[in-house]
């Protein structure tokens, strides 16, 4: 049982509404046995779920050393146990179950301090234990806090509280960027006091002063040159009433930047959809199901289901090869070699599994002439490159250390050079595709300063899918945890811009602007905003004048076609983004007229334009 000083520390905590909590409110732990349950679950916000919620959060527990931590499995599909941060030098830590299941596993925590757990398959699940001595002042969170890619900081670090803050962003809704409710931007802490390496501070306190609160969110704006075609948008963590699992798929009109259509799939229950392309005619959407192990197909126009497809375990991303239009997923959940399924076009029937030398990919790459894929093999610190014409690898090359966490992969369009973005590394290693080595590693925190938080230049942490222009000039990088947007100029491999994003920043792709030129649209997870971004104002070349050209809602409204009635979280979860016609070379010379012809000369011919 909890002796005396626990039990008042424990109930005297109280919501940020200053509502008093009551001991069983905070405790999730069993009366007289000191354990933590966390089932393992495909809803939104509740990936590791307690059953019981402090200030809005069930993804947080509390508990005295010694505590056992048990994981239970309530998912379709497979994931990790992993410590994310832990008390520098805490026993048994790391821990890092990759038996790739739904749970059943148990780790007890001794060392007192702040332990963050995550899935390595889908990194934004999040729960974390904080394992308080009764007989300090304040909950203890220890005075050094390590990640598990080696980073070891103060508890009291920006890299520290700024890893907290995006934690109880992540796991509760209400914390999310809302643009539908026209109210400031308010974040819940629970309003207790913590001991960190400086001393006991009030935590609502420490993060509002560091990183505000209620803040007002910028009126939406739509680009003032609009886009060809349209723009699909994985809304991964939208609830509709059919449905069991979260997620819808949301198009936008690049004339209008309205949301014209939301496609849930409710007779399948399509789970988490997360990445998505298109065939050649631009007539179907392929989509993984990241929390399944499906591919749903469904028409462009009428929403309506193909097929649903089965797969492999977590697909994660979906591309064709431009030029035989079979389409490839990659199995983030399978740790075999076999890992990214070959199917048909329109996904027909599947042809073959593809054996790339290393397990669990997230986000791939083609060639322009579909000769070559590159994966991003994500529990594994390598990429490989797969060749289509030999029909075996041509390289698996070590991109980062054992835990920098490849997520994602883009490509030169003359297949020159190709980038992966290590999410954890918070670098991204360029590869020379003739010599198989890594040129360069770009250190996207080279102007951050982890303890003071000071920023002298571009920044990005957490940094996840990162596209290169069609043309080849610029590549744009989403960064989950510093909410930023970063620019690279591709002649020089240098960051020379940095735009605002959301929290959770996430999905990028480019698309045709009318009348030359490209955007590229950016997701985030906790947000239900689209950023427009033009890398390229001037047209020149340069990418260092980028900038946000526009901001559109990805909430339904009044004429927004739906096949099932929107339930929660509106718009939010954006992930995967499909800009419709696609521009990438390679592809754009194998449109329908009727796409190509609104096109410019040079976008039909992005390295070769006709001049």
């Amino acid at each position: 049982m909890f002796d005396r000083s626990f039990i008042k520390k424990i109930v005297n905590l109280a919501v940020y509404s200053s509502a008093i909590l009551t001991l069983s409110s905070v405790s999730n732990v069993s009366a007289g046995d000191n354990e933590v349950r966390f089932a393992l679950t495909d809803n939104a916000a509740l990936w590791f779920d307690t059953g019981t919620a402090i200030a809005g959060n069930r993804s947080i527990a509390i508990a005295q050393p010694g505590v056992r931590v048990k994981f239970s499995g309530d998912s379709n599909t497979v994931h990790t146990r992993t410590s994310l941060i832990f008390p520098t030098g805490a026993a048994g830590m790391p821990h890092n179950d990759t038996k790739h299941s739904d749970g059943g596993d148990d780790v007890t925590l001794t060392t007192p301090g702040l332990y963050v757990f995550f899935c390595s398959i889908h990194p934004f699940m999040l729960g974390a234990v904080i394992v308080d001595d009764p007989n300090t002042t304040g909950l203890d969170l220890g005075s050094s806090l390590s990640l598990i890619n080696g980073i070891t900081v103060p508890s009291s670090s920006d890299l520290a509280t700024r890893l907290l803050r995006t934690f109880f962003i992540a796991t509760n809704p209400d914390n999310w960027q809302n643009y539908a409710s026209n109210k400031p931007w308010h974040i819940t802490y629970p309003n207790v006091d913590v001991r960190v390496d400086s001393g006991v501070v009030n935590l609502p306190e420490m993060l509002n002063a560091r990183y505000g609160n209620d803040t007002p969110l910028a009126a939406l704006q739509n680009p003032k040159t609009p886009a060809v075609g349209e723009v699909w948008v994985a809304t991964e963590f939208e609830t509709t009433s059919g449905k069991g699992n979260p997620g819808t798929v949301s198009a936008v009109d690049g004339s209008s930047w309205q949301v014209t259509r939301k496609v849930a799939l409710p007779s399948i229950d399509m789970n988490n959809p997360h990445n998505m392309w298109t065939d050649k005619d631009q007539t179907v959407i392929y989509v993984t199901q990241w929390f399944d192990d499906k591919l749903a197909v469904f028409d462009r126009q009428t929403g309506k289901l193909i097929r649903n497809v089965s797969v492999g375990e977590s697909p994660a991303h979906v591309m064709t090869l431009p030029d035989s239009d079979r389409i490839h997923v990659t199995n983030n959940g399978d740790d075999v070699k076999d890992s990214v399924m070959e199917l048909a076009p329109l996904a027909t029937e599947v042809l073959r599994t593809i054996n790339i030398g290393q397990g669990n990919p997230h986000a791939h790459w083609m060639s322009h002439e579909g000769k070559t894929m590159v994966t991003a093999n994500a529990l594994f610190g390598d990429s490989t490159q797969y060749n289509f014409h030999t029909n075996g690898i041509d390289s698996l090359t070590k991109v980062g250390g054992e835990f920098s966490h490849p997520l994602a992969a883009g490509m030169m369009p003359d297949s020159s050079k190709y980038y992966v973005s290590n999410f954890l590394d918070n670098t991204i290693a360029v590869i020379n595709m003739d010599t198989h080595q890594v040129i360069k590693h770009i250190d996207l925190l080279k102007d951050y300063d982890p303890v003071a938080g000071t920023i002298s230049g571009p920044v990005g942490a957490l940094p996840v899918q990162t596209p290169v222009s069609p043309d080849g000039k610029n590549m744009v990088t989403s960064n989950t945890l510093t909410g930023t947007i970063t620019v690279v100029n591709t002649s020089t491999d240098e960051v020379v811009a940095m735009l605002p994003c959301d929290p959770g920043c996430h999905g990028v792709q480019y698309g045709a602007k009318q009348g030359g030129g490209y955007y590229a649209y950016v997701a985030s997870k906790f947000s239900n905003r689209l950023l427009v971004v033009d890398p390229d104002p001037n047209n020149d070349g340069d990418p260092s004048d980028a900038m946000i050209a526009g901001q559109v809602g990805l909430f339904a409204a009044g004429a927004t076609k739906l096949d099932d009635t929107i339930k929660g979280n509106p718009g939010m979860g954006g992930q995967g983004v499909l800009p419709i016609p696609l521009v990438y070379n390679g592809w754009v010379q194998n449109l329908p007229a009727s796409w190509s012809d609104q096109l410019t000369p040079a976008q039909r011919d992005p390295i070769n334009p006709i001049k």
